[in-house]
């Protein structure tokens, strides 16, 4: 069975490779990887992957891509080290999601590819209801108690649930010289899975599971109601993308006195 956020993350890469942004001979870091991620990549015929986690063995047989025990919040990689950086479904088990997400975009030269949970009003209300979960109990209980949650420990982690403001607000707050390509993917996946652990919300994963059909056609006419987002950020090459604030200068990016001194004047 495909989870639907498996089918989201194929789908972005599919759509990367056809702007031509994304290529299956570049290479690639995965973050916290596992099988879905290789099958993906194996799909699309990506050859130059490196698979990470924070694990000393990958978690599951990721032939025939190499691994390694990577820290998602403190990457041992230098600077534009690979072409993209990839992970799906994992920045909410880091204590600093926004730290991961950073570490992910320095170590990439071109892009990446991120995949959550969105924050919605419909995601308040069912929070508010208990509907679905602020902290992952039942990924912990699945997972014996001792994985699963806050960076694999047995602490269920909080969930953040990203917006795309919230992501463009984090790559210019970290990269403020260049302008960036953000594309967006959304989907919805009712937390069905959860209620076969969670005994006392029985019900409500039969309800929601009868009215999948119409929640879905909901999210097609309202898609910021969704609570799946997958986010590529692409990053700039060249001067054209500098802020038109700014210029070079001996190979240094410096102010443009001239182009600000009128903005301020006009």
């Amino acid at each position: 069975m495909m989870w639907e956020r498996d089918s989201l993350y194929r789908r972005a890469l599919r759509n990367l490779v056809g702007r031509g942004v994304l290529h299956e001979n570049m290479s690639v870091l995965v973050a916290a990887a596992g099988a879905p991620d290789r099958d993906a990549l194996q799909s699309l015929r990506f050859s130059n992957v490196t698979m990470t986690n924070i694990s000393r063995e990958p978690p599951a047989d990721l032939s025939p891509y190499h691994y390694e025990t990577q820290d998602l919040e403190a990457l041992q990689y230098d600077d534009l080290s690979f072409d993209w950086a990839l992970v799906s479904a994992s920045l909410h088990h880091c204590r600093s999601p926004h730290r991961a997400l950073l570490e992910l975009y320095r170590v990439a030269r071109r892009g990446v590819l991120a995949l959550e949970s969105r924050d919605s009003l419909a995601i308040r209300i069912a929070l508010r209801f208990g509907v679905i979960e602020a902290y992952e109990l039942a990924s912990v209980a699945a997972e014996g108690f001792d994985k699963g949650g806050v960076r694999d420990s047995g602490i269920p982690n909080y969930v953040y649930r990203w917006t795309e403001r919230e992501v463009e607000k984090t790559i210019a707050s970290f990269a403020p010289e260049v302008q960036h390509q953000f594309i967006y993917f959304r989907a919805l996946e009712l937390p069905l899975s959860l209620y076969s652990v969670d005994r006392r919300r029985r019900r409500v994963g039969r309800a929601l599971a009868l009215s999948q059909p119409v929640l879905k056609a909901l999210t097609r006419i309202a898609p910021r109601q969704t609570n799946l987002l997958a986010f590529a950020v692409v990053k700039p090459s060249g001067n054209s993308q500098l802020q038109p604030w700014l210029t070079r200068d001996r190979g240094r990016i410096v102010a443009d006195r001239g182009w600000i001194e009128t903005h301020l004047e006009s």
